[in-house]
């Protein structure tokens, strides 16, 4: 083995072949040549994508087109009926049953419009007063309110029950709206279960509720009970658009099937605006 290893180096197959600097420029001319073609192919591509565009460049063209999208999500978002979930996950109660309750607070930042819905989710022995006097509301005793301003919702008699309801309030009146609870003589309201809000007109209510906010307000039910013959509107707290009147339960299933149903109708109607923002880009810049 020692004996080949030393013919193949005395043959130069053992050792690097050496180039020659003619070689040496060669190659690198090569090099430069192939570097510089394809810069400027690089550069071709550029402008040809930009050419549609002579004014914007590619990067300010997105950024139009980025903004144009989000205005549309927001307006599409402002213009929407919401449901609220009030306190979120701590849910409708009062500081000595849960003491992180800060309703005032849950109520910052949002925005509440007519048609909107307010979940209530809680148990019997709680209840949901809703007024537009502010002494009632001040009181925590809606006792002496006036019929047609103040309403109890309530999903049954509400005595020290711990059985878990959920009560959908429809916002149909402009102006400011008060909420507490009135059970335990006002003292669940006194100890931090109340709220107030601001409705807006927003987009107006919709067909479903008019004929609600015209009607007179239900009587107040006696000892904190439920009107007779009078039933409580009831929708998931993930559905967006208020459920017609009567509608008090809606199965899992219908409910999933109508939300499959407004994703494709947003989807359809984005392909449509981002259309028409792309058309009356291109006129404007080719005009």
């Amino acid at each position: 083995m020692t004996k080949k290893i030393q013919q193949w180096q005395k043959s130069g197959w053992g050792k690097p072949h050496a180039f020659s600097h003619e070689t040496v420029v060669s190659l690198s001319s090569s090099i430069l040549r192939s570097q510089s073609f394809l810069e400027s192919s690089r550069k071709m591509e550029q402008s040809r994508s930009c050419r549609v565009l002579p004014p914007f460049t590619c990067y300010a063209f997105c950024r139009l087109l980025s903004s144009l999208c989000l205005i549309l999500l927001n307006s599409r978002r402002a213009n929407a009926y919401q449901n609220y979930t009030v306190g979120d996950s701590l849910g409708w109660y009062d500081r000595l049953q849960v003491p992180q309750v800060n309703y005032q607070k849950w109520v910052s930042g949002k925005n509440f419009s007519l048609g909107d819905f307010l979940i209530f989710n809680t148990d019997k022995g709680h209840t949901v007063v809703q007024t537009y006097n502010v002494t009632t509301y001040k009181r925590c005793n809606y006792n002496d309110a006036e019929t047609d301003d103040t309403i109890e919702w309530s999903a049954g008699a509400p005595k020290f029950s711990k059985e878990k309801v959920s009560i959908a309030v429809p916002l149909l009146k402009q102006g400011m709206t008060y909420f507490f609870s009135g059970n335990n003589d006002g003292r669940q309201c006194r100890h931090g279960q109340h709220f107030k809000i601001n409705v807006t007109h927003g987009q107006g209510l919709p067909e479903s509720l008019k004929h609600q906010a015209e009607a007179p307000a239900p009587a107040a039910p006696e000892k904190g009970g439920v009107v007779p013959g009078e039933a409580v509107p009831s929708v998931p707290s993930s559905f967006s658009n208020p459920v017609q009147a009567g509608s008090v339960e809606a199965s899992s299933a219908a409910g999933e099937s109508l939300a499959r149903m407004l994703r494709k109708q947003q989807q359809r109607g984005w392909r449509f605006h981002l259309g028409l923002s792309l058309v009356g880009i291109l006129l404007l810049v080719h005009g």
